[in-house]
């Protein structure tokens, strides 16, 4: 939309990144927020997990819109069912998986930006960057990515 002030993402519509557990489509990006923060919607697959991690700069906040989605941070275990909305500030240790068999979609803000910009560093790199573990780690750090374990056991 050259020449708007604004932006106008249909639904489907936005940079696309499909892995094997999720589908994220990223609707507002850094570009357009001049670094603020990023809009992205994922829809989390079947056996979709995300281990324990933090950001030491940035925020995330989520807004469930499909399933429930199951929660770890800072020492608790909850289940955000649509219409839920959880911020995590800097700081907070997560992690973030799904009920077996089921399916979720959420909106996630990442606060300042960069996360786009990392999914857009990972679909650009080979199987075997992907598999390089020196390479990786600089990239988390890079993009304030604290990785801390796998999903935490349940009680």
């Amino acid at each position: 939309m050259a020449g708007k002030r604004y932006s106008l993402v249909p639904p489907g519509g936005g940079r696309s990144y499909d892995w094997t557990r999720d589908h994220t489509f990223v609707k507002v990006s850094t570009a357009d927020t001049g670094g603020a923060f990023a809009l992205m919607e994922d829809n989390l697959k079947v056996e979709f997990a995300l281990g324990l991690h933090l950001h030491r700069q940035h925020a995330e906040t989520f807004y469930i819109l499909d399933g429930d989605v199951n929660f770890w941070i800072d020492g608790d275990w909850m289940t955000a069912a649509p219409g839920t909305c959880i911020h995590i500030p800097p700081g907070i240790p997560h992690a973030v998986d799904l009920p077996p068999g089921r399916t979720g979609r959420m909106l996630m803000i990442y606060q300042p930006s960069g996360f786009d910009q990392y999914l857009a560093e990972l679909k650009s790199m080979t199987d075997e960057q992907l598999a390089d573990e020196k390479l990786m780690g600089e990239l988390d750090v890079k993009y304030d990515i604290i990785n801390l374990g796998g999903v935490p056991p349940r009680p």
